[in-house]
This record gives structure tokens, C-alpha cells and sequence, in this order.
């Protein structure tokens, strides 16, 4: 069995993935579980097991994601609104223990959430 995290098998490509970005530090992919029509995910390279292991040396890392997610929300063509999530342990709904950004758009968000 591997120690590779499910998105680590993605990006080594053992698991196939719709990739929408890439660059040194994050990727991002369609969620296979799409909850909204566009629904993608911004992954870090680095495999944070969760919000909870977030450290002071990650800083630019996260802040690199939110940048990433407004470039892929532009090249969606998300005009009219987009919410990003960070969904934080199991009772939060996080499946895989490495951090990742929710990317949803292409309807009306409703509140609260869940």
C-alpha cells in the first residue's frame, strides 16, 4: 500500500485526473463529485494532512492558492461569483488528509452552507 495521499497519485499520474492548472507549487483538478458546475480542486504540491498542520512556513504556500483560485475562477468564466472552502477534518467533510481549496461557480451559492 502506498503512503501517497490520493491527490500525490493524481499528481504522479498512477490515478487519472482532469487537470485544469499547474505550476511548481499546486495544481488544481475537477472535483469527480462535483457539487455545483464547476467544481475544482487547488492542491498544493506539499502534502499538508489538513488545516490543523498548517505552519508559519506555509504562508506564501496558501496565499499562492487563493491566487491560483482566482486565475482558474477567471479562466472559468465565473463572472457572476464563486465561494472557496476549506473543509477542516472529518466533521467538516475533508475526505483526503491533504489540504486542498474547493473551487464551486456556475450557479447561486445558497447560506448557510451545510
Amino acid at each position: 500500500m502506498s503512503d501517497k495521499t490520493l491527490f500525490q497519485q493524481i499528481e504522479d499520474g498512477e490515478i487519472p485526473g482532469d487537470f485544469v492548472y499547474r505550476d511548481d507549487r499546486c495544481f488544481a483538478i475537477r472535483d469527480i463529485r462535483p457539487v455545483a458546475p464547476v467544481h475544482i480542486l487547488i492542491i498544493p504540491r506539499k502534502p499538508i494532512p489538513g488545516n490543523d498542520k498548517v505552519e508559519a512556513g506555509d504562508t506564501d504556500l496558501i496565499g499562492h492558492l487563493f491566487v491560483v483560485a482566482r486565475q482558474v475562477a477567471e479562466s472559468e468564466d465565473l463572472t457572476e461569483g464563486y465561494r472557496l472552502v476549506f473543509n477542516c477534518g472529518p466533521d467538516a467533510g475533508q475526505e483526503v488528509r491533504h489540504l486542498h481549496l474547493h473551487l464551486l461557480g456556475g450557479r447561486a451559492m445558497t447560506w448557510p452552507p451545510g
